[in-house]
C-alpha cells in the first residue's frame, strides 16, 4: 500500500469539489481525500473563508463565482455554474479527483489527464427530485412565470449534467444505491467505495439512554417532519441535532418532549450519541453517515427501508426498518424497536460500524485510484 501511495503522490494531482460552504458529509469525504494527498490544490466554484481552516494544507482555488457571490444570491448564479465549472484550469495536472454531487464531474481536462469522479449522488434536483423541487416553488410565492423559467433552467442544467457525466474516465460511488442511480441516469458504471467515518471518536458506554436521537440537516427530503409528528403523539423524549431551512417550521410544530439542539460541534457529538436510546433515520439517502456514527457508539438504528440504509443496517441485529415514511408506520417501528431493545448487542453494532472506518476508506480509495491510473496508462 505504501508503494502505491508513493507512486500516486509523485504525480501532479488536483482535487475539486462543487462548493465549500460548510462541513457536511460530502465535504468530509473531500477532507479525507485531502489527507491522502496533502498539499494538493482543491478547486471549487466558491468557498467560505472558514473552510480554509478545514483544509489547512490544501490551497483553495475558486472560480469567477467567488467574486459574484459577494453581491448576488446563490440561486441567481445557478445558470452560470456550468460555465464556472468548465473555466477551472487543470492543464498542468496528471490526475484530477472530483468529489461531487452536482457540477465538478463536468470539469474539462487534457486528453492524457486522468479524471476520477467520486460521486455522492447524481444531482437530485435535476433527476429524481426535480418535480419535488419545482413544487416547492409555489405560484403564490414565486408566480407562474418564474416557475416556468425555473422549469426551463432545470431542463437546460439536466442536459448539461448528462453531458458532464460522460467526461470522467472512472466513477466511484459512495454506496451501491448511488452506483445504481449513476447507471440509471448517466449510463455509467461505478465502483463502490463507502465514505469514511471517524469511528474512533465514538466508544461504547454503560450509560442507559433515555431519549431518541436524530442528527441531520433539516431539509424537506430528510423527512424530519414525520418524526416530529410521531413523537408529538407518543410523548417520548426526542433530541434533534442540526439546522436547516425546515428548522423554524419543525420547532413551531414540536411539543415540549422534543428538544432542538441546533448546531453541535463535532467534539460534543459523541456524548450525545452515548446518551441516546436509539437513532432514527427517516429519509431516503445515498449513504447515511450519521447511522454509522450512532452504530459506532453501539446504538441501534431505526431507518426507512430505502437507499443507503439497506447497506448499513442489519435488520434485527443493528437495528430495524420501517416501510412507509408516515407517522403511523414510524410509530409502529418505534414500538417494535422498544420491544426488541434487549436483542441488540452494542459490541456487535459497533463491530459492524467499523466496516466504514476512515482506515477502510483510505485502503479502498488508494487501491481504486492506483488501479484506475494503471488502466489509464495502458
Amino acid at each position: 500500500m505504501r508503494e502505491k501511495l508513493n507512486f500516486l503522490r509523485n504525480k501532479k494531482i488536483a482535487l475539486t469539489h462543487d462548493f465549500l460552504s460548510y462541513l457536511g458529509g460530502a465535504e468530509r469525504v473531500t477532507k479525507e481525500i485531502a489527507v491522502i494527498f496533502p498539499n494538493t490544490p482543491i478547486y471549487t466554484l466558491f468557498a467560505e473563508k472558514k473552510m480554509a481552516k478545514i483544509f489547512p494544507r490544501n490551497p483553495l482555488q475558486t472560480s469567477f463565482l467567488q467574486t459574484l457571490i459577494k453581491f448576488l444570491p446563490r440561486k441567481w448564479l445557478l445558470p452560470l455554474y456550468p460555465t464556472a465549472t468548465e473555466s477551472l484550469d487543470f492543464r498542468e495536472f496528471d490526475m484530477v479527483i472530483s468529489s461531487t454531487s452536482a457540477f465538478t464531474k463536468g470539469i474539462i481536462v487534457k486528453p492524457k489527464t486522468l479524471h476520477i469522479s467520486y460521486c455522492h449522488t447524481p444531482t437530485r434536483y435535476l433527476w429524481d427530485c426535480k418535480e419535488e423541487y419545482l413544487n416547492r416553488l409555489s405560484p403564490e410565492k414565486t408566480g407562474p412565470a418564474k416557475k416556468f423559467l425555473a422549469h426551463l433552467l432545470l431542463n437546460y442544467l439536466r442536459i448539461w449534467d448528462q453531458e458532464a457525466a460522460e467526461r470522467p474516465d472512472f466513477f466511484l460511488a459512495n454506496s451501491k444505491y448511488t452506483a445504481q442511480r449513476i447507471d440509471k441516469y448517466y449510463h455509467r458504471k461505478a465502483k463502490v467505495i463507502y465514505p469514511p467515518v471517524d469511528t474512533n471518536r465514538f466508544s461504547l458506554s454503560e450509560k442507559k439512554g433515555d431519549y431518541f436521537l436524530i442528527v441531520s440537516r433539516l431539509s424537506p427530503y430528510k423527512k424530519i417532519d414525520i418524526v416530529v409528528e410521531a413523537f408529538n403523539r407518543l410523548g417520548w423524549p426526542l433530541r434533534i441535532v442540526g439546522t436547516g431551512e425546515e428548522e423554524k417550521k419543525l420547532r413551531q410544530k414540536a411539543r415540549p418532549n422534543i428538544e432542538f439542539l441546533g448546531f453541535v460541534k463535532d467534539k460534543d457529538l459523541p456524548e450525545i450519541y452515548a446518551g441516546c436510546r436509539a437513532f432514527i433515520f427517516p429519509g431516503e439517502d445515498d449513504f447515511g453517515l450519521t447511522m454509522v456514527e450512532a452504530m459506532a457508539a453501539g446504538k441501534p438504528v431505526l431507518a426507512y427501508r430505502k437507499g443507503g440504509a439497506l447497506e448499513i443496517v442489519e435488520e434485527g441485529k443493528t437495528g430495524l426498518f420501517f416501510d412507509t415514511p408516515n407517522p403511523e408506520i414510524l410509530i409502529d417501528g418505534l414500538r417494535r424497536l422498544k420491544e426488541k431493545e434487549k436483542n441488540f448487542k452494542k459490541e456487535y453494532i459497533r463491530e459492524k460500524a467499523l466496516l466504514f472506518s476512515r482506515e477502510s476508506f483510505r485502503f479502498n480509495f488508494i487501491n481504486a485510484v492506483f488501479e484506475a491510473f494503471q488502466e489509464n496508462e495502458r
